[in-house]
Parts: C-alpha cells; sequence; structure tokens
C-alpha cells in the first residue's frame, strides 16, 4: 500500500486502485508497489486535479453512492489476508463525515470494497456479511441522513444470500445490495446466480456492482499492480455477462449501478454490437440489442470523473443514467466534484440529477 501523501484521511484526495493513495507529495515505499503507485499517482494528476479542487463549492447535498465502510471483522479479515488497502484497514465513520462535510454530500450509500467477504467458507461469509449489514445499520442509526447502505452478500452462496437479502432488507431496511463483480471466476450473468437475481428483480431491488481481483489476471503486465487495470475490466467482463447471457433482459426490474463509468464498456460498445449482429442467435437472448441494455444501467463516477472516460460514458447514456459516487477513502467528494465540472461535458440541469437527483430516483427516501 503506498500514500502518496501526508495529509490525513479526511482531507486528502485518493485514486483508488484497489488502496492507493494519490496525492501532491510522494513517498513511495519501493519494490513493486512503488512502480504502481508511480503509475497511479502520475495519471490522477493529468490535468490538475489538485488545483480544481478547490473550486469546488460544499452545500450541494450530494448523493454518494459509492462510498466504502470498514466493519471491525472486515478490518480484521483483510489485515489477515494483508490485501494492503491501508485506508480501509484505517477507516473510521469521521473520517467519511468529514469527506462528506467538505465535499457537500449530504448522503453517502456505504458499501463494502473487494475482496468481499467470501474466501472459502459459506459460514464465515454469512457470518461476516451479518457483522457487517449490522454495522452499517447501527451507523445509520447513528447518524441520522447522513449514511445509507447497500447490503453486503454472502455470494456464491445462494441460499446465505437470499437470506441476507431477506434480512437486509425487511428487518434492517437497507437501500439495496452490493455484489462484487464476479465470485469465483464466475461472473453475475452466470445462471448460478438467477436465483439471487430472481429474488431482486420480485423486489426491484438496486444493485451496486464493485469489481474484484480477478484471480485469472495475475502478474500479466510486470511493475503494473493488476488494480490498475483489472478493476475496471472486471466491471466489464460482468456488464458483458449480465447481456449476452440474457440475464439483463430475464430480470428488467433490476436496477444496477457500475462502479468507475462502467469500466471499458462504454469504449467497447462498438466491438459488443458487432458481435450481436453476427451472432443472429443472440437476438433472442438479448432482443434489444446490447447498447439498449447499457443504456439502462446506471454508472456512477468515482475514479471516472474526468473528461476523458466521461466521453466515452456520455456517448452511451443519458445524465439520467450518472450518478455521483467517491470510492472514499480512496478518492474525495471535493476532488470528484471538481472534476465533473471541469469536463464541460454537463449543462447545470445535468450536475444536478448526477449529483443527487438520479440516485434521490433510484432511493426514493433520499428526494427530500
Amino acid at each position: 500500500m503506498i500514500r502518496c501523501d501526508s495529509v490525513s484521511p479526511p482531507t486528502v484526495r485518493r485514486a483508488h486502485t484497489s488502496g492507493c493513495g494519490c496525492g501532491g507529495r510522494r513517498d513511495f515505499l519501493g519494490g513493486a508497489a512503488a512502480a504502481y503507485a508511480a503509475a497511479a499517482c502520475a495519471a490522477v494528476s493529468i490535468g490538475g486535479r489538485a488545483a480544481r479542487a478547490q473550486s469546488v463549492v460544499a452545500g450541494a447535498g450530494r448523493i454518494d453512492v459509492h462510498h466504502h465502510l470498514s466493519s471491525p471483522q472486515f478490518i480484521a479479515a483483510i489485515k489477515a489476508r494483508n490485501t494492503g488497502q491501508i485506508p480501509l484497514m484505517n477507516w473510521t465513520p469521521e473520517q467519511s463525515l468529514a469527506d462528506m462535510d467538505a465535499g457537500g454530500v449530504a448522503t453517502s450509500i456505504l458499501s463494502i470494497s473487494e475482496p468481499g467477504v467470501f474466501f472459502g467458507d459459506n459460514g464465515a461469509a454469512r457470518a461476516l456479511a451479518r457483522e457487517t449489514n449490522e454495522y452499517g445499520a447501527q451507523l445509520i442509526a447513528r447518524h441520522p441522513g447522513r449514511f445509507g447502505m447497500f447490503a453486503t452478500l454472502p455470494l456464491p452462496d445462494n441460499d446465505g444470500a437470499l437470506r441476507e437479502i431477506g434480512y437486509a432488507l425487511d428487518v434492517l431496511k437497507l437501500d439495496g445490495v452490493c455484489m462484487m463483480t464476479d465470485y469465483q471466476g464466475k461472473f453475475l450473468g452466470d445462471p448460478v446466480f438467477w436465483p439471487v437475481m430472481e429474488e431482486l428483480n420480485r423486489r426491484k431491488a438496486v444493485v451496486f456492482t464493485h469489481p474484484f481481483r480477478n484471480a485469472c489476471c495475475i502478474n500479466l503486465v510486470p511493475d503494473v499492480f493488476e488494480p490498475m487495470i483489472e478493476l475496471g475490466t472486471d466491471t466489464t467482463r460482468t456488464i458483458a455477462s449480465l447481456v449476452f447471457s440474457g440475464t439483463a433482459a430475464k430480470f428488467p426490474d433490476i436496477k444496477f449501478i457500475f462502479s468507475h463509468g462502467g469500466g471499458t464498456a462504454p469504449y467497447l460498445l462498438q466491438r459488443f454490437t458487432y458481435y450481436f449482429d453476427l451472432r443472429k442467435d443472440l437476438q433472442a437472448r438479448l432482443p434489444r440489442g446490447p447498447q439498449y441494455y447499457l443504456g439502462e444501467f446506471y454508472y456512477d463516477v468515482a475514479n471516472a470523473s474526468t473528461l476523458a472516460p466521461l466521453a466515452s460514458l456520455t456517448k452511451v447514456v443519458r445524465p439520467t443514467q450518472i450518478v455521483f459516487g467517491t470510492d472514499f477513502p480512496f478518492l474525495t467528494a471535493k476532488a470528484t466534484a471538481a472534476d465533473l465540472r471541469q469536463t464541460g461535458l454537463f449543462t447545470p440541469a445535468d450536475l444536478g440529477l448526477i449529483d443527487r437527483g438520479n440516485a434521490a430516483r433510484l432511493m426514493p427516501r433520499y428526494a427530500g
């Protein structure tokens, strides 16, 4: 884990590549992590984001749909596995509230980050998911109006996930569920998950997805830490899975939110469309074609808030499908909001939808 800035977590801008904090002064620790940090921090600095962050005015009432929490047992789990995610290990609710206040965020919808809660044992995953969800519910009660939560599910255990959906949504009254983009190499469109998708579709649930470091693609590029490429790519894989498996068409009432502007999926839409046109057998499975389904999904702007990623995303979806997200504690609300305004892609009305309106439509309890 590299921290490229000596400023404390509530005020520092962070770039999410599964745990690298990037800011002004670089403090490299050596080895492969140092090479990773150098590349990540250089990328974040493009366009003068640090200077632009100063231009944001707080108090916009934003809803941050991509904001991480770390329950005590989750912290213990990632420390034990040496994941290197120092900002998650050091996270506190006070850090979140300070960042929200600095960046004009009224409410953050909390969710767990990768690697999730499954480490090979279904019983342990169920217990960790329950602890995470109850911890989030306590934060919501302790700070009325400031927090919501997407419930953690103990997938790939379908039975455990179905039980946790009922408890989290009916008893704890959480706002939806969080899924990793893959579980043991199976992406979200895989029919093995259809029992869970059927229940979520019945409930017309919001499903926030978070990318996962897939075991397929470790150390493929020397000196390039996997999350720089793989988190966006795994999001793309699961989008392709949902679309081409027919899952998105089969369960149209699930409201999917994809992290980081949908990864590389918007950029690859031309390839998706060409493939669909060549495969006539796919037309019964996804009758409206891939562009329709990508256009109906929602996408957060966490670590995809600058011109390059948004230029592609905004050609695929309307502003009504884009939601504000920060990936805190890896990035800040203030910097993300500044980036969005600096792109010049959005009207004031569009920015109002992205900052708050679209999330409030998805989760009406926050409309007031």
